[in-house]
């Protein structure tokens, strides 16, 4: 699992009723086993070792596009 920071990581739930949870890479700490520090959707950090088949990397790119849609990172053009 090769992952660089800034990179999105999509960790899949084990338990039908729970969501995936999705974050950002923040640090490699290791490559083999791989261990990331990662800040997670909900603002939360913690340090990640992903096990077999749980967890999936998506590129910057699509990181930057995941975190922008929705979310309000300046002004308004329209003053009041």
């Amino acid at each position: 699992m090769t992952a660089q920071p800034g990179d999105l990581i999509i960790v899949e739930s084990e338990r039908v009723a729970q969501p995936a949870r999705r974050g950002v890479i923040e640090a490699v700490l290791q490559e083999e086993p791989p261990r990331f520090r990662v800040r997670w959707d909900d603002d939360h950090t913690s340090i990640l070792t992903p096990t077999g088949g749980t967890a999936r990397i998506e590129g910057r790119k699509k990181a930057r596009r995941a975190r922008s849609s929705g979310e309000n990172t300046g002004p308004s053009e329209h003053s009041g």
